[in-house]
C-alpha cells in the first residue's frame, strides 16, 4: 500500500487498514457460525431453521471485540498502570497538595500509563462480552431448550471464558504487534497461520471449558442444574465444541490483525510522477518526524526505511539520500541514531553510568550484576524490533555509501563517526546489562610495530560474570539487540576494512570513525578499544 501524493496524508494509511480489518474479519467469523450453529444444533431436537438473531448477536458483539483489539494494540510496548500504584496515587492525589505532588513529566506518564491500563480493562470487558453473546448465540436456547434459566447458563459460562480469554491476552503480551521477518502476500500470511490459530484455540478453550465448569459449580448463581444426567453431558458437549468456536474465532481475528496492520508501507509517491523526480523521501521523512513516536505509522516507516535501505529494489529511493546536499542523509541518520541513543542512555542511568560520577561507572563496569535496574530502565530492551531496524539501516545507509554516495556526504557530515560510535556504545550498555565487563587495555597491547596484529589472549579480555540478570526473557531480549548491534559493526568494518586498517596504521582511525564527544556509554577509550576488536574480527 503507498502512500499517494496530493492531500492524502500517510494517516490514511491506518485508517484504510483499520476499515479493511473490520471488514475482512466478518468472513472467518460468519464461515464458523453458519458450520458450527447447524451442527450443534443438530445434537439437540432444537427446530431446523435458524433464526436471524442468533448471527446478528454474534457478530455484532464480535465486532465490538475487533475494534478494541485494535485500540490495544501498539508496535511499541507499553507500561500500564500496576494494581499496587493506582490507589497509591489516587491517596496521593486526594491528601497531598498540588505544589508537593511531584513534577509535571511524572503526572504526564502516570496518565498515559492510566490511559493503557484502561484500554486494557475495556478489552477484557468486551471479550467477556464477546464470550457472553456468542455463547447464548452458538449454544443457548436453540441447542439445548428454551428457557431463560438455560441461557443464563450458558450465557455466564461465555463470561467467564471470554473474561479468561481476555486476562491471558494481556498478561501474555500478545497485544504487542511483531512484524514479520519476510514480508509475504497477506492472504498467504493469514493462510500460512490458521493451523496454529486453530492448535491455540483448541488449548485454550480446553482450559477455559474446564475453568468455566469449576467456576459455575463454585460461585453461587441461580442457575443451577436440575435436569437429568443425560442432558447435563449433553449440554458439556455443546458447549465443548461452541467454546472451541469462539476460540477459534477469536485466535483468526487476532492473526487477521496482525497480518494486516503489519504488512509493509510503501512512503513514496509513484515512481515517475513529477513528486518522485524532485522530492521523492518527503512522505517517508515526513512519517517518521510528525508521527508520535510510539505509533503504529512511525513503525511502518522505519520497517519501509530498512527495507530500502537493505534491499536492491527500490534503488532509485535510497539514491535520493545521497543527494547534493547531504540534507536527506543527514535527516534520515538522525532518526535512526536516536532510539539507540536513546537505549543507550536509559541503561546507562539505571546502571550508573554518568558523567559526574566517573568512579562510579568504573565500579558499575567491573560489577554489573550488582547493580539494581528499575522497571522502566529493562522494559527498554522490548522494543527490540525498533533498534533492530534502526541498527541495520544506518549500517546498511553506511556500507553502501562506499559506492553510492557521490557526494561524499556521509563523510563530509561526520554520520560515519556518528553512526560506528553510538552503535558501539549501545553495545557497551547493552552487554553490561547482560553482565559482560571489558578490561580496557592499552593502545600497545593492541598495536604492534608492523601494524595491527594479533594481541595476546588477556589483551581486551572480555570476561562474563554470573548474574541474575543471566536468564529470563529480558535477557534473551538483550542477547539479541547485542547480535543485531554486533551484525550491523561487523557490516560496517567489512565495507571499510582496507581503509580501517589503512588509518590505524597512520593514527586516523579514531579522528574519521569515532567522534570527539563523550559516548552515551563507556568512555572514548573503550570505544577505540571495541572498534580495533572488531576490525580483527575478535568482537564476540
Amino acid at each position: 500500500m503507498s502512500c499517494p501524493s496530493g492531500r492524502t496524508t500517510p494517516d490514511l494509511v491506518l485508517k484504510n487498514r483499520f476499515l479493511s480489518y473490520l471488514i475482512w474479519q466478518s468472513i472467518p467469523s460468519t464461515l464458523i457460525f453458519s458450520l458450527f450453529k447447524p451442527f450443534i444444533s443438530s445434537l439437540t431436537n432444537s427446530i431446523p431453521h435458524t433464526p436471524l438473531w442468533p448471527f446478528l448477536l454474534f457478530l455484532s458483539f464480535h465486532l465490538l471485540f475487533a475494534a478494541t483489539l485494535s485500540v490495544i494494540a501498539s508496535p511499541h510496548p507499553l507500561r500500564p498502570v500496576s494494581p499496587f500504584e493506582l490507589p497509591t496515587r489516587l491517596l496521593r492525589f486526594l491528601f497531598v497538595p498540588a505544589s508537593a505532588a511531584g513534577g509535571a513529566p511524572d503526572s504526564a506518564d502516570f496518565r498515559d500509563r492510566l490511559k493503557v491500563s484502561l484500554s486494557f480493562v475495556l478489552f477484557v470487558a468486551a471479550s467477556a462480552a464477546s464470550g457472553f453473546a456468542a455463547a447464548v448465540s452458538l449454544c443457548g436456547a436453540m441447542a439445548i431448550g428454551d428457557g431463560f434459566w438455560v441461557i443464563g447458563r450458558v450465557g455466564l459460562r461465555g463470561f467467564l471464558i471470554g473474561s479468561m480469554f481476555g486476562l491471558h491476552y494481556i498478561f501474555k503480551r500478545r497485544w504487542v504487534l511483531e512484524f514479520p521477518i519476510i514480508q509475504r502476500p497477506p492472504f498467504f500470511s493469514f493462510k500460512m497461520g490458521i493451523p496454529s490459530a486453530a492448535r491455540r484455540a483448541f488449548k485454550l478453550s480446553t482450559v477455559a471449558f474446564l475453568f468455566s465448569a469449576i467456576l459455575l459449580e463454585i460461585l453461587p448463581h441461580p442457575f443451577k442444574y436440575g435436569f437429568a444426567m443425560r442432558r447435563y453431558f449433553t449440554e458439556q458437549i455443546i458447549f465443548s465444541i461452541g467454546s472451541f468456536a469462539i476460540f477459534l474465532c477469536w485466535e483468526l481475528t487476532h492473526h487477521l490483525h496482525r497480518v494486516l496492520h503489519t504488512k509493509r508501507s510503501i512512503f513514496a509517491p509513484p515512481k515517475g510522477s513529477a513528486a518522485a523526480e524532485t522530492n521523492p523521501t518527503e512522505h517517508l521523512l515526513s512519517a517518521l518526524e510528525d508521527s508520535n513516536p510510539t505509533s503504529l505509522l512511525r513503525y511502518l516507516a522505519y520497517l519501509d526505511l530498512c527495507m530500502v535501505c537493505e534491499n536492491n529494489v527500490d534503488t532509485w529511493r535510497r539514491a535520493a539520500f545521497f543527494e547534493e546536499s547531504g540534507e536527506s542523509y543527514k535527516r534520515v541518520i538522525a532518526l535512526c541514531l536516536r532510539p539507540l541513543e536513546h537505549l543507550a542512555s536509559r541503561l546507562g542511568e539505571g546502571l550508573g553510568n554518568s558523567a559526574d560520577k566517573p568512579a562510579q561507572l568504573s565500579n558499575q563496569l567491573s560489577s554489573p550484576t550488582d547493580a539494581r535496574l528499575d522497571l522502566k530502565y529493562i522494559e527498554q530492551l522490548y522494543n527490540f524490533q525498533l533498534y533492530a531496524w534502526c541498527s541495520r539501516t544506518v549500517a546498511s545507509l553506511t556500507a553502501c555509501s562506499r559506492k553510492e554516495d557521490k557526494f561524499g556526504v556521509a563523510q563530509l557530515s561526520g554520520s560515519n563517526a556518528a553512526v560506528v560510535s553510538t552503535l558501539i556504545s549501545c553495545l557497551l550498555a547493552v552487554e553490561n546489562f547482560m553482565g559482560k565487563k571489558t578490561n580496557l587495555q592499552s593502545p600497545n597491547q593492541l598495536l604492534g610495530p608492523a601494524g595491527i596484529k594479533w594481541a595476546t589472549l588477556n589483551s581486551g579480555r572480555v570476561d562474563v560474570t554470573a548474574g541474575k540478570r543471566r536468564n529470563g526473557p529480558v535477557n534473551s531480549k538483550a542477547y539479541a539487540i547485542a547480535d543485531v548491534l554486533k551484525i550491523s559493526i561487523y557490516q560496517i568494518v567489512s565495507a571499510f576494512h582496507d581503509e580501517m586498517l589503512a588509518g590505524a596504521k597512520t593514527s586516523l582511525l579514531e579522528k574519521d570513525w569515532t567522534t570527539s564527544e563523550k559516548p552515551l556509554f563507556g568512555t572514548r577509550e573503550m570505544l577505540i578499544q571495541k572498534l580495533r576488536l572488531f576490525l580483527d574480527i575478535r568482537a564476540t
